[in-house]
């Protein structure tokens, strides 16, 4: 393991007097793909817009390759090469496919570059090249979900967070979206934080994974070791021993080993 590209620190955020992260912190190397477990409330998004610079924290370090920066403005944090694809998609309905892609090079002046990048896109998402003219808010939820992912990479980035990318999608194209980030980690070298309540695509997508709780980091390891967890088999899994299968799920008590 090498010296992390992100690098997490104690982090807490609040919303107004709501401790929404509890003294998080985790680590990212280049070329990882790390997933960040949890149910709703948990923390996960909090965890993302405080990285993208949308809330400030109150305490703790945010550190891309050796720097803060934490605390920044959200647009100088995408110049530094961190990009945020939110949950729920977030494209222009109004603007057309292509005009999304623009968007997405906006802190770009390499006209040659951003060209290759937006064939790179439609290589990736076929769908986007034969809807490039059509205006997002008429595609598909699958298909704004691959936009929004496009509009990412449009930035050529060091590192992408990904907020939930399953949500709301059928589970066909759930595997369609996370087969195509596993070849762009694998083919574009592209790092990923990806954010998720479905942990089984997450586990098997992921090099690494953290489980968040009411804020809290409450278990970390490889993706491996996360998947053979009795807490992760029963509480994300759905898997149970056969003398747990009367015992109701709520009343078992995780202990995170």
């Amino acid at each position: 393991m090498g010296d992390a590209l992100l690098e997490i620190k104690n982090l807490e955020s609040f919303y107004g007097p709501i401790m929404a992260i509890r003294g998080v912190s985790l680590k990212v190397e280049k070329g990882q793909i790390v997933t960040v477990l949890g149910a709703n409330g948990a923390g996960k998004s909090t965890l993302l817009k405080t990285i993208s610079g949308i809330m400030d924290p109150e305490k703790g370090q945010v550190i891309f390759k050796g720097c803060e920066i934490q605390g920044q403005e959200p647009h100088r944090i995408v110049q530094h090469g961190i990009v945020h694809v939110p949950e729920g998609r977030e494209v222009f309905p109004l603007l057309t496919v292509d005009e999304n892609l623009t968007l997405g090079a906006y802190t770009r002046n390499d006209k040659v570059g951003v060209q290759r990048d937006r064939e790179m896109v439609f290589d990736y998402f076929p769908i986007l090249a034969e809807r490039r003219g059509q205006e997002a808010g008429t595609l598909s939820g699958g298909q704004q979900q691959m936009l929004a992912i496009g509009r990412g990479l449009m930035l050529s980035p060091e590192i992408m967070l990904l907020d939930e990318p399953s949500l709301g999608l059928s589970p066909l194209l759930v595997q369609e979206i996370f087969a195509i980030l596993r070849r762009l980690n694998a083919e574009e070298k592209v790092t990923m934080v990806l954010v998720e309540q479905n942990a089984r695509i997450a586990l098997d997508l992921a090099n690494v994974g953290y489980v968040m709780e009411i804020g809290r980091i409450v278990m970390d390891g490889t993706a491996e070791r996360l998947m053979q967890s009795e807490d992760i088999k029963a509480f994300y899994l759905g898997h149970q021993e056969a003398g747990q299968r009367d015992e109701r799920r709520w009343k078992r008590k995780k202990t995170w080993r």
